[in-house]
């Protein structure tokens, strides 16, 4: 095996002059297991030393290259739901290449600035020399050009455009409005800086298009699509290509139309990709197939299809819509497993021994018949002994099989350690004729947890098939946490008397048991979302640095190819790989699968940000019937403009400015994350409960503000032992109650008027 020390490791780095991340190295040099210790304790020895630095990118590099300037010029990219600034450096900056991921501007005093602007920042580094955030000096000449959407206002001077972006309080004056537009008319448009010096209120804005009206029921979705830049049409030519398409001959497939599989999913699901099959073999394992739709028999490499796919990457989820990945022809017909239909498919025949461990598979190529589309409640109630006339003739061949098999994989991925966060999820009701009926969260079922199982085990299976013939491979990766995060975790957690070690990440299994102690706990689903804010982003690489979240060392989506274009590449490479046809993956795809990887890990994040405020909006329109009304819930984010609040009864996030907290100055105490009345001693802090009334909410803005009731002793956390709030974290004069000339005294620790100015 490969080792490595300290003059290694710099030598290499001075020799080929390019930041390299921990990873390239480990892969430079062939660590593997214990040597990435030694590969880890050299670039820490190498830090110390001020002889290697760390850019944003988390690559090391001689110390005396790639230096960050103290300031620089910075974009505004966006201000986030918490008020954040976000900022990129612009195009004229060495610092372009250093920091890709936007960093936050730090705001202080009567200073402000809006997406578009061009910022000087101040920068604050760390010790390594990365960049963690910006101060604001100033804004830098005009604001650009840029579209936004609004709804258009008639007010009895001019028409005005109300952003639809909750970020942006400002409204603007419409020039040369159409005799079309009429009131509450949603509209892009492009904001100009008129003429002058002046600030953003002075902006105006130009109709572009009209795309529709406030009170239509799809408008939420249509918000959504446009700040994300997301088409639910298809070019001309993708769909050409879909219209003479039809389900392939047997062939060489392997034909299991024979085979009862069976397709279980929600409810509310729009597409149906995947079936599942269990069988008991002799030695008490399982025999188990998952078929999933052929979509690369469909989706060539070259085809204006595959070109669209890659371009999207993948399917985008709205709770009265979908934006597909691929043209209905396809996501709703071809590759839609419907019962009692010929469909082509690809899987794995898979077989598990009676601890649940992965014995053997076998990839193939096939022809299948769903024998029955289930919901995931329609499996379950089977489960429990209640079934229909669907569901009775499959109990006993079927089902429960496929539950028995479910259980011992269950047992496996608890003995394994495999991070077991139970986070509720919002659903929205939705009506056949697209209103929105309510809100209320998700019931994680058994059924659920099956199909999951069934599914991670096929994944695995894929990417060992790869792993096998050293054929390339988009791997789901999800890093271990960020040891600063942990700590972060640790010292809250400490409150609730749970102990996690810091200066080190734990495995999954050690985060299991600090779960399972909160089991009981009236804090349990708070502990499960503080463990949960403390993890990696999940993402696809080419590179295996393994799931740390589900405790394996080779995973890589294969279930879904219809939806995400990472599973469409694994099919590809697997059907080059094992000679299994046509649609295999081309050389030029496999030279490019870095770049691939990185840009459907960015259109998945831009898909769920994407889905969360649609969710967010119609929540919001759900509290629109609901104002003046009281619900319980928890604090569930704290910041220093107020406290955002979640919902009990339906998951709904809600902000309670600050200035609607009894009467006193707040002070932000960050590592107790807690706001602190300095006066009066209240502590709000987070996971505490809370009752609040509805004040305000805006469906089309996704906002939703709450009022605290009976906010006058705080809100702490029954039970919580945690250390005392830092009281003086900020000092600045209370905001209320003085007169001219009054200051703080500190010692006092009140407001005195100075001698000169006293009523003699």
């Amino acid at each position: 095996m490969s080792r490595i020390n300290t003059e290694q490791l710099f030598d290499y780095l001075k020799g080929i002059q390019t930041p390299m991340s921990k990873r390239d190295l480990a892969k430079a040099f062939g660590l593997k297991g214990d040597a990435r210790i030694e590969l880890k304790d050299a670039i820490r020895d190498l830090m110390e030393a001020g002889s290697i630095k760390k850019n944003s990118r988390k690559e090391y590099h001689l110390a005396d290259k790639q230096d960050i300037p103290a300031i620089a010029v910075f974009e505004v990219i966006e201000i986030n739901d918490d008020g954040d600034v976000l900022a990129l450096p612009t195009d004229d900056t060495a610092l372009k290449s250093q920091i890709t991921d936007p960093i936050i501007i730090e705001i202080r005093g009567k200073k402000s600035c809006a997406a578009g602007d061009r910022i000087l920042v101040k920068l604050k580094t760390r010790g390594d020399d990365e960049v963690v955030t910006g101060l604001l000096m100033r804004v830098l000449g005009e604001v650009k050009r840029r579209n936004i959407l609004g709804r258009a206002l008639k007010t009895a001077k001019a028409w005005m455009i109300e952003p639809v972006n909750k970020s942006d309080r400002n409204t603007y004056r419409l020039i040369d409005a159409p005799a079309e537009l009429v009131d509450g008319h949603l509209v892009e448009v492009t904001l100009d800086q008129e003429a002058g010096r002046g600030s953003l209120k002075k902006e105006t804005a130009t109709l572009k298009t009209i795309i529709g009206h406030d009170d239509d029921p799809k408008a939420i979705s249509i918000i959504a699509m446009f700040e994300k830049g997301l088409n639910p049409e298809f070019p001309e030519d993708v769909i050409a290509e879909t219209e003479e398409m039809t389900v392939p001959a047997l062939g060489k497939r392997e034909d299991i139309r024979d085979i009862p599989l069976v397709t279980i999913d929600g409810a509310d699901a729009r597409d149906f990709d995947d079936a599942v099959f269990a069988e008991q073999t002799e030695n008490g394992g399982f025999h188990i197939i998952v078929a999933i739709a052929d979509v690369a028999h469909y989706v060539r490499e070259g085809t204006a299809l595959a070109r669209e796919g890659k371009h999207r990457g993948n399917s985008t989820y709205f709770p009265d819509r979908v934006v597909p990945m691929l043209p209905e022809r396809l996501s709703n017909d071809l590759c839609s497993l419907r019962p009692k239909e010929t469909r082509a498919c690809m899987g794995f025949h898979l077989w598990i021994d009676e601890r649940g461990e992965l014995q053997k598979y076998r990839v193939f190529r096939g022809l299948m018949k769903s024998h029955a589309r289930l919901t995931y409640e329609q499996a379950q109630a089977a489960f429990d002994g209640v079934t229909d006339d669907v569901t009775d003739v499959l109990i006993d061949d079927v089902l429960k099989p496929m539950h028995a098999a479910f259980e011992i994989l269950e047992k496996a991925r608890k003995k394994r350690g495999a991070l077991d966060i139970e986070m509720p999820e919002r659903q929205i009701m939705i009506d056949d004729e697209g209103i929105m009926t309510g809100v209320t969260l998700r019931t994680r079922l058994n059924a659920h947890k099956m199909i999951e199982e069934f599914m991670i085990l096929a994944n695995v299976a894929a990417a060992m098939a790869l792993e096998a013939k050293s054929a390339p491979c988009i791997y789901r990766v999800h890093d271990q946490p960020d040891s600063e995060r942990i700590d972060s975790a640790s010292q809250f957690l400490e409150g609730f008397g749970l102990n996690l070690a810091r200066g080190n990440v734990p495995k999954p299994s050690v985060l299991n048991s600090i779960l399972h102690k909160a089991k009981d706990m009236d804090h349990a689903h708070l502990v499960n979302e503080i463990i949960l804010r403390s993890q990696s982003q999940a993402v696809y690489s080419p590179d295996n640095n393994g799931h740390y979240g589900l405790a394996l060392t080779k995973y890589a989506h294969f279930t879904s190819p219809i939806r995400r274009y990472a599973d469409l590449i694994v099919h590809r490479s697997l059907i080059r790989a094992y000679g299994l046809g046509e649609g295999g993956l081309s050389k030029e795809e496999e030279v490019t699968i870095a770049e691939i990887a990185d840009h459907i890990s960015k259109t998945e994040r831009n898909s769920m940000e994407a889905e969360r405020s649609a969710v967010d909006r119609f929540t919001a329109s759900y509290l629109e019937t609901r104002i003046s009304a009281q619900f319980s819930g928890r604090i569930s984010g704290v910041t220093k403009f107020g406290l955002f609040v979640r919902l009990d009864e339906n998951g709904a996030d809600g902000l309670v400015p600050i200035r609607s907290l009894p009467d006193d100055y707040y002070i932000h105490d960050e590592n107790a994350r807690a706001l602190i009345g300095r006066r009066r001693k209240r502590v709000f802090r987070l996971c505490a409960p809370v009752t609040v009334r509805v004040k305000e909410a805006d469906r089309l803005t996704g906002s939703t503000i709450l009022e605290l009731v009976n906010a006058n002793n705080g809100a702490e956390i029954p039970g919580f032992i945690g250390k005392e709030p830092s009281r003086h974290t900020e000092h600045k004069p209370y905001p209320r109650g003085k007169k001219g000339g009054q200051k703080f005294n500190k010692k006092k620790k009140k407001t005195t008027t100075p001698k000169h100015k006293r009523k003699k």
